[in-house]
């Protein structure tokens, strides 16, 4: 895998096909639609996610971020949604190839949030699974989950290590300097293009 200079750009909380038009007229290539999570911006009902992704032309990605933990729960959402990609945002409790079996031709993006040692053993494990993993500054340890949008600026020192101890192969040390500088608060490696 090797980094491309023209990264893709997901645009999150997307809450109307109006708000979908224009992050698409203004080059987004993925768009974030957020259901039910236990804090954070940005949740909209699973009825409006699917009338979203369902006005959205190819090739751009819907992601439906989901809470939900189990292999059946996450199914019957997207069953319901139909978006083309699923982002778990906190760890998943059944396995990949299930999900893969069950919704052919559905990208599985898997959040890892960066908050210590324990994140990159995480990466690693999982890596080989999902289409991409998506570091975040979240704490799923915490009494109310933070799941997202938390505003935390990112450990971009850790991230670093997990890109290059394989986690993130599509995510290059320089464009890690240019979102480390930036004072960024999150990241995305695509592991496929």
């Amino acid at each position: 895998m090797w980094a491309t200079d023209h990264p893709r750009v997901k645009i999150c909380c997307i809450s109307s096909r109006e708000e979908a038009r224009i992050a698409i007229e203004c080059g987004a290539s993925a768009l974030g639609l957020v259901s039910a999570m236990p804090s954070g911006p940005g949740v909209i009902p699973e009825e409006t996610i699917a009338e979203i992704a369902a006005s959205v032309p190819p090739p751009i990605a819907t992601f439906l971020l989901t809470a939900k933990q189990d292999t059946e729960s996450i199914i019957a959402q997207q069953r319901r949604c139909r978006t083309n990609t699923i982002q778990i945002v906190d760890r998943f409790l059944g396995t990949y190839e299930d999900l893969r079996t069950a919704l052919p031709g559905i990208s599985i993006v898997q959040v890892v949030h960066v908050t210590g040692e324990e994140s990159l053993e995480e990466a690693i494990a999982v890596a080989t699974h999902v289409d991409a993993l998506l570091l975040d500054s979240g704490n799923p340890l915490l009494a109310v989950k933070e799941l997202g949008g938390t505003g935390r600026r990112h450990n971009w020192t850790l991230s670093r290590r997990i890109s290059r101890a394989g986690g993130c192969a599509g995510l290059s040390g320089r464009r890690l300097d240019s979102a480390q500088r930036a004072g960024s608060s999150a990241g995305s490696c695509s592991l496929r293009d």
